[in-house]
């Protein structure tokens, strides 16, 4: 399953506002809606949130870096045709 660990860093730290800091909020929250309608789960693991999807093949389309370990991510590599 490809998966990557949710770490919340200072999502509003550059934010002068309180305005900019809603804003923030909401285009997170609305990223997060049309990602979970996209069959992304949150599970925990050892006091991590790791985003996961099933589906190697979404999970790249949104451009994520999967964090499996480097024998299961060989798989997700496709061969070259010559």
């Amino acid at each position: 399953m490809s998966y990557f660990t949710w770490k919340e860093a200072g999502l509003t730290s550059d934010c002068e506002t309180l305005e900019a800091m809603a804003s923030r909020f909401e285009e997170s929250a609305k990223l997060m809606r049309r990602m979970a309608k996209e069959g992304f789960q949150v599970e925990k693991k050892e006091n991590n949130q790791l985003i996961t999807h099933n589906d190697p093949n979404v999970f790249k389309e949104w451009g994520f870096i999967c964090e499996e370990a480097p024998y299961k991510q060989l798989t997700l590599i496709p061969e070259k045709k010559a």
